[in-house]
């Protein structure tokens, strides 16, 4: 077997990978655990996104999770509870490169978190002279660096982000979008079904507006005839699985088995 060369965050692979069109297949993981972290860092996905948005995560347990996956091929996505300058600031100088914002809706919101992820002048990021995410002032050059070193990818999860898409991927620094399918399909008043075609017109309406714009398009869609679709439509950022998913159906599937063998022999 080949060797994989583990992701490396300076210079970013990820976003050299995500701005040059690679197709980028990626897990979900919302366990808080390292060590499901590490076991599924060592399966060879692209990406893992580390959520913090809808999992019990917090930087104290990110941290350990990162370093899980120090020597892994996959690049640590994170996705903050919010569009919040503070978390991202603190997951900046924790060691994350890669944001994945929830709930960007209009270019005013992307320009914010953009700016939260750059120093001055080009943007708010607070500095710190010593911590995880310049290896604790090892890397001499880290403020030279920096700002060109981080990869933003903002969600799109609204009818109004979507009407406001091509001014949302105008902003400079927006290196992709990426669409959250459930909260899409409340928004538009089918909570529940995001293979409503109204929703599903929208997700093309991202995909095609993105591709014309010369930036990636992501989705997450566990389903694989979902992931397959979108894949032919252009996504090129996709989660196809998470880690809750994989564990329950993984346990339904032995439970199922031997349930059944249980019943033969009655």
């Amino acid at each position: 077997m080949t060797a994989v060369a583990p992701y490396q965050p300076l210079p970013n692979s990820f976003r050299r990978a995500v701005c040059g069109g690679e197709t980028l297949i990626g897990c979900w993981v919302s366990l808080a655990s390292p060590i499901a972290t590490e076991l599924l860092g060592g399966v060879g996905f692209d990406w893992m996104l580390l959520d913090a948005e809808h999992a019990p995560n917090d930087v104290l347990t990110l941290i350990p999770q990162l370093m899980a996956l120090k020597d892994s091929p996959s690049a640590p996505v994170v996705r903050p509870p919010a569009n919040d300058s503070v978390f991202i600031k603190r997951l900046l100088d924790s060691g994350f490169s890669n944001f994945l914002v929830p709930f960007i809706e209009s270019a005013e919101d992307a320009a914010r978190a953009v700016a939260a992820t750059r120093y001055p002048p080009q943007g708010i990021r607070g500095v710190s002279v010593s911590h995880r995410g310049n290896r604790y002032a090892t890397v001499s050059d880290y403020f030279d660096i920096a700002n060109d070193n981080v990869c933003v990818i903002v969600q799109i999860e609204s009818s109004k982000a979507v009407d406001n898409i091509d001014e949302i991927l105008a902003v400079d620094g927006i290196d992709g979008v990426f669409v959250g399918p459930s909260d899409l399909a409340a928004s538009y008043g089918h909570l529940g079904k995001p293979n409503h075609p109204d929703v599903q017109q929208a997700i093309a309406r991202i995909f095609e507006r993105a591709q014309a714009a010369g930036k990636p398009s992501g989705i997450l869609a566990p389903a694989q005839a979902d992931a397959e679709r979108y894949l032919s439509m252009g996504c090129r950022v996709i989660a196809v699985c998470a880690d809750m998913g994989l564990l329950k159906a993984g346990a339904q599937a032995v439970q199922k088995h031997f349930m059944q063998k249980q019943a033969d022999r009655k």
